[in-house]
């Protein structure tokens, strides 16, 4: 049975969710989030640490999936815009999650885990290192970043990245990554 992205959405709408968002992802909506999740945590008097963090990763993450989503399966053309992504903030005890969701090409999965992989199987200083090696030797890519994006946000939350694949069909799956941001961390 093919993955359920409504169902998906749904189950991370749990929490105590500062903002929540599923459908098209442009520069328009990353601005608007931008603003209305600062604004959520300053209602809530969040520490000004946790709040630039959080800020912080949240932009990295919102880059991320604006530049990296592949084209939608056929099934979902017609229900979806092309750019479809999925974002919810949550705070969640002593920490806030950030999950992120799209759909990838079955093809692209080994080669996006094993770099997710190696990420977290790293040290702070070895994320740190390879931080500084991707700026000074790496080209841009076609879709903009050097690859910098995932090592940032590793570097700056100090957690492991979780991530996932659901199979949607043979040619596409649905990625998720959540990232947390600890409310004691560095």
């Amino acid at each position: 049975m093919s993955f359920d992205v409504n169902e998906y959405y749904s189950k991370l709408n749990g929490d105590d969710v500062l903002i929540a968002y599923k459908g098209n992802v442009s520069s328009e909506l990353i601005s608007n989030v931008l603003e209305v999740v600062e604004a959520r945590m300053d209602d809530i008097s969040e520490d000004s640490k946790i709040r630039k963090k959080v800020y912080n990763v949240l932009v990295e993450s919102l880059q991320n999936l604006y530049h990296h989503i592949d084209v939608l399966p056929p099934g979902m053309q017609n229900e979806y815009e092309e750019k479809f992504g999925i974002l919810v903030v949550s705070r969640i005890k002593t920490r806030y999650r950030i999950s992120t969701g799209n759909f990838v090409q079955t093809s692209k999965i080994d080669v996006l885990k094993n770099k997710i992989d190696k990420i977290n199987s790293m040290s702070k200083e070895e994320l740190k290192d390879m931080y500084k090696f991707i700026l000074n030797h790496q080209r841009l890519s076609d879709k903009g970043g050097g690859g910098l994006g995932l090592v940032d946000i590793a570097r700056k939350t100090g957690n492991p990245l979780d991530y996932a694949f659901h199979e949607y069909d043979d040619e596409y799956s649905f990625f998720n990554l959540d990232v947390h941001i600890d409310f004691n961390y560095g």
